[in-house]
């Protein structure tokens, strides 16, 4: 069975870190982009990480610029998204997506809780 699982979140105080895993089964994750999204309460769901298949190029939305950091490990078959400096404002259900040509997968989902 072909899945992401997500893994890491929890409920942390404004100003701490937290570190998201993006675990794949029943396929490797190289040359995979992997996308973080996020989705809060009332809101749609956005992106806020992204890195590429090569791993050496990443994108990160406005608002996480210089707080979060996403990278790969190949021989974990995992991606990793380190989250510091967390506000209340992060608080969401946090999502990996992984894309190869027309082959899509989400994961489940993990929930971010930060208290101001």
């Amino acid at each position: 069975q072909l899945q992401l699982v997500e893994s890491g979140g929890g409920l942390v105080q404004s100003g701490g870190s937290l570190r998201l895993s993006c675990a794949a089964s029943g396929f490797t994750l190289d040359y995979w982009a992997i996308g973080w999204f996020r989705q809060a309460p009332g809101k749609e769901r956005e992106g806020v990480a992204y890195i590429r298949g090569s791993g050496t190029t990443t994108y990160y939305t406005d608002s996480v610029k210089g707080r979060f950091t996403i990278s790969r490990d190949n021989a974990q078959n995992t991606v990793y998204l380190q989250m510091n400096s967390l506000k209340p404002e992060d608080t969401a259900v946090y999502y990996c997506h992984a894309r190869l040509f027309g082959n899509v997968y989400w994961g489940q989902g993990t929930q971010v809780t930060v208290s101001s």
